[in-house]
């Protein structure tokens, strides 16, 4: 069953409310969603309660399982730790960094300093280096492979020097819409696309579940 950790709503550029994201990820037959909208100092205080409210209240009912969290996304290098640190005192149970991706102009150190803090997943890393991967091995720091347009160029370079190294993936949709989402057989196929196999796919997801469980286990 496939695992999303990296979704968007209405509460930044997604188009849906959080309760009709978790409809329609569980109809494309997910298991569990992250809903991690996109988030700096100015707006986190506001995002993280209500995501996690909505999620509190559809973990008691739904078969889906939600993740309240947020992305961390184009804040400078430097106050990027204090901004985790503001997150998690705020609920977010899972804290994504936007990662230097080629398709956006992220400030260069982005991902060095995203690695330095309290994160677990740092989505589409572009063209990341080689001491930083190795630096999400060690500190347990998942790189994501990502299925959006633009973001999903560099899945290869990601993929190619996180086995090397011996870092964790994941692979999330980071839908913005509802054709962003995916399900397990589409995101297998991304894997596959990025040089990787159904074994690191199995791998990935396992990965997934562990922060899922990690929180539902509280």
């Amino acid at each position: 069953m496939m695992i999303d950790l990296h979704t968007h709503s209405i509460f930044s550029d997604g188009v849906l409310i959080p309760a009709e994201l978790v409809r329609r990820a569980e109809f494309k037959g997910l298991e569990g969603i992250g809903i991690t909208d996109h988030g700096d100092t100015s707006n986190i205080d506001f995002i993280i309660p209500r995501i996690t409210g909505i999620a509190d209240a559809l973990n008691r009912v739904l078969k889906i399982k939600i993740i309240p969290g947020i992305e961390i996304t184009h804040v400078p290098p430097v106050l990027i730790d204090s901004t985790v640190k503001k997150a998690r005192l705020l609920g977010a149970e899972i804290i994504i960094v936007h990662g230097e991706t080629i398709a956006e102009p992220v400030a260069p150190g982005t991902n060095k300093a995203a690695l330095e803090a309290d994160i677990d997943v740092l989505a589409h890393p572009g063209l990341i280096a080689a001491d930083e991967v190795a630096r999400a091995k060690e500190k347990g720091i998942l790189l994501e492979i990502s299925a959006r347009k633009g973001h999903s160029l560099t899945n290869g370079h990601v993929a190619r020097l996180a086995k090397r190294v011996g870092a964790g993936l994941v692979i999330n949709s980071d839908a913005h819409e509802p054709e962003d989402l995916i399900n397990e057989a589409e995101a297998l196929r991304i894997v596959r696309g990025a040089g990787l196999t159904e074994k690191d796919f199995a791998i990935m997801q396992k990965n997934a579940a562990n922060l899922f469980c990690r929180f539902h286990h509280k």
